[in-house]
C-alpha cells in the first residue's frame, strides 16, 4: 500500500492527462474538474462480496420484471402493489413508450445500484439508476494505473482482476444487438461524462457516434463514416437522457438527439441500452416499493434492505415524516447527483418549518429516510490519513443472465462534516477491490 500512496501525485497527474474529469452546468456555464482520486482501496471479502452479488442479481431482476410489466399489462398496479396515481405522476414515466418490448425484453441493461454499508456492517441500497448511471470507467482506469504503479502491491494481494468488465458490456451489446454495429451515443465533448463514453468505447471495441453522425432510413438506424459510407447499428448504448434523444416524439427543441430513432427501436430494428423510460424505476418514491417487487415478481424475500424510508403521499407516513423532521433526511424525487438532498437537523427552526409546509402542498414530491450513520474509510490527506464517508456504486449488467461486476465505484466526501459524496457536490472516488479468497 506504501507504493500506492507514494504514487498519488503521480496517478492524479496521469489521470488529469487522460482527461479523467467530469463536467458541472452550474449558472448555464460549464466548468470541467478532476475527479480525484484516492490510492486507498475499499476492499471487500470474498465472502461479502457472494452477498452482495446474490441481493443485487435479485433486485436488477425484479426492477426488470417491474417496468416490462409497467409498459404492458401493468399487473402490479391493477393488483393494487402500487398505487396507479403514484406511478404515472412520475416525471420517469413515458407513455411513448407505452406496448414497446425491447429486444429479449430487457430493460436496464446497465444498472448502477448505491450501497452503504452501516457501522454495525449491514448493507442498505440506497438508490436505483436505471437509466444513464455512470462511473464504471473511473475504478477501470485507475486500476490500470496503480498496476502500473505498483504491481507488486497486487502480487501479494488476490484482488480480482477488473479489466472484464468491457468484455461484460460487450457481452450485453451483442446480446440484445438486431443486426449492425454497436455504437455509443455521446451528445458530445461537453457532456459530464464525455470522457467516459469515449473510453467505454474503445475498450468495448463499439463506434463512439455523435447524433450527426447517426440518421434513420427505411426504418432503420445508420452510422454514417467520415468517407460517405454508412454501416447499420444493431444497438446503441446512448449516452442521451430520454428527453433529448428523439426531438420527433420527446423534445422537439432538442439538438443532441436523433430523429426518429424512437420509431426504429418501436419496431425492433435497434437496441436501446438502457430502455427508455426507465426514469419511472429511477424514481426515489418507486424506490420505496422495491422490496415489494421482489417478493411480487419473484416470490422472494428481499435479500439487500433498502434504507428506512417514509412516503409523504401516505397520510401516515407524512405525519411522521412532519413529527421527526429535524432528524430524518429529505429528498426530492426528481432530483439527482446529490442535489435535493436535506437534512433535517441542519436545517434552523424556520427553515424546517417552511419545509413542512412544501411537503405538505407537494407530498408525492418527497420521500424522508432514517439517517444511516455510514462507514468512514481513509484517505490520503496530506501526510497522514483521516476518515470520510464513502458510498459505493455497484454495477450490475444484465444480457443472457444477469451479473455484478467485481469492482465499483467507491465515491468519498471531502467535507469532513458531510454524508453526501457525489462527485457533483465535490467528492473524489477510490478502487473497489474484491478478494478472490
Amino acid at each position: 500500500m506504501r507504493e500506492l500512496v507514494e504514487h498519488i501525485e503521480g496517478i492524479n497527474r496521469l489521470l488529469a492527462r487522460y482527461g479523467v474529469k467530469f463536467g458541472i452546468y452550474k449558472n448555464n456555464e460549464f466548468h470541467e474538474q478532476l475527479f480525484p482520486f484516492d490510492p486507498l482501496p475499499r476492499v471487500i471479502s470474498a465472502d461479502e462480496f457472494a452477498f452482495l452479488e446474490k441481493g443485487l442479481i435479485q433486485r436488477v431482476n425484479a426492477l426488470n420484471c417491474f417496468l416490462a410489466d409497467l409498459y404492458s399489462e401493468r399487473k402490479i398496479v391493477k393488483d393494487g402493489i402500487i398505487p396507479e396515481d403514484f406511478i404515472y405522476s412520475s416525471k420517469g414515466y413515458l407513455p411513448q413508450c407505452e406496448g414497446v418490448t425491447p429486444p429479449k425484453k430487457i430493460y436496464s441493461h446497465i444498472s448502477g445500484i448505491d450501497l452503504v454499508q452501516a457501522k454495525d456492517k449491514s448493507w442498505y441500497i440506497l438508490e436505483d439508476n436505471l437509466r444513464i448511471p455512470s462511473g464504471a470507467s473511473y475504478p477501470m482506469i485507475a486500476r490500470m494505473l496503480t498496476r502500473q504503479a505498483s504491481p507488486r502491491t497486487f502480487n501479494s494481494n488476490r484482488v480480482v482482476d477488473n479489466r472484464n468488465y468491457a468484455d461484460m458490456l460487450r457481452e450485453v451489446m451483442d446480446t440484445v444487438n438486431t443486426g449492425g454495429i454497436n455504437v455509443v451515443l455521446t451528445p458530445g465533448r461537453y457532456n459530464a461524462a464525455f470522457f467516459e463514453h469515449s473510453y467505454l468505447a474503445e475498450r468495448s471495441g463499439a463506434v463512439l457516434a455523435m447524433p450527426q453522425d447517426l440518421y434513420v432510413e427505411g426504418n432503420r438506424l445508420y452510422y454514417r463514416q467520415y468517407e460517405g459510407r454508412r454501416m447499420q447499428v444493431g444497438t446503441v448504448y446512448r449516452r442521451i437522457s430520454d428527453e433529448y434523444l428523439d426531438p420527433l416524439c420527446f423534445l422537439p427543441e432538442s439538438l443532441i438527439g436523433v430523429p426518429g430513432i424512437m420509431d426504429v427501436y418501436r419496431s425492433g430494428n435497434v437496441a436501446l441500452v438502457n430502455a427508455p423510460g426507465n426514469g419511472v424505476a429511477d424514481d426515489k418514491g418507486i424506490y420505496y416499493f422495491v422490496p415489494h417487487m421482489i417478493k411480487y415478481y419473484l416470490n422472494e424475500e428481499p435479500i439487500l434492505s433498502n434504507a428506512p424510508t417514509y412516503l409523504a403521499f401516505y397520510e401516515q407516513d407524512r405525519r411522521y415524516i412532519l413529527e421527526h423532521l429535524d432528524h430524518l433526511v429529505v429528498k426530492d424525487v426528481s432530483e439527482a447527483g446529490g442535489y435535493g438532498v436535506v437534512f433535517g437537523e441542519n436545517l434552523s427552526k424556520d427553515k424546517l418549518e417552511e419545509l413542512k409546509q412544501i411537503i405538505l402542498w407537494e407530498p408525492r414530491r418527497f420521500i424522508a429516510q432514517e439517517v444511516i450513520d455510514f462507514i468512514d474509510l481513509d484517505i490520503v490527506d496530506g501526510d497522514g490519513v483521516v476518515p470520510r464517508k464513502a458510498d459505493l456504486r455497484a454495477f450490475v449488467l444484465t444480457g443472457e443472465t444477469t451479473k455484478v461486476w467485481a469492482s465499483g465505484l467507491t465515491r468519498f466526501s471531502r467535507n469532513p462534516d458531510s454524508f453526501v459524496v457525489n462527485s457533483s457536490q465535490g467528492g473524489g472516488f477510490k478502487d473497489t477491490w474484491v478478494l478472490s479468497r
